[in-house]
């Protein structure tokens, strides 16, 4: 293998932690702000045709995958949270059933 080939290999697997890396900061900033409006997220693809993890990034790879494990944990106790809030505000804003406002006292 040619000394090019290593440095495009090393430079697009930095290329791709740096993406994950990114998509990290963002979904930490996202848990972190309150009464956001709906976004869109875009769809993540792994990438393809990067061969093996160089061994001096395994360190960064493992630290970084450590990170979007507890980013998930997070993501899904906060979604989790969110659905019992609305569940508490269905609960407090449903409508009592309609009471007749007047008594037939004739009939």
């Amino acid at each position: 293998m040619s000394a090019d080939v290593l440095v495009d290999w090393d430079i697009a697997w930095l290329t791709a932690l740096d993406e994950l890396e990114l998509a990290a900061d963002e979904a930490e900033r996202l848990l972190a702000s309150t009464h956001l409006p709906a976004v869109e997220v875009p769809r993540w693809t792994a990438p393809t045709g990067l061969g093996p993890l160089p061994l001096a990034l395994r360190t960064r790879a493992e630290t970084l995958l450590a990170r979007h494990i507890d980013v998930a944990r997070r993501t899904a106790a906060a979604a989790a949270m969110s659905r019992r809030e609305a569940a508490v505000v269905q609960q407090i804003t449903a409508k009592a059933p309609a009471l007749p406002v007047y008594l037939d006292a004739e009939g």
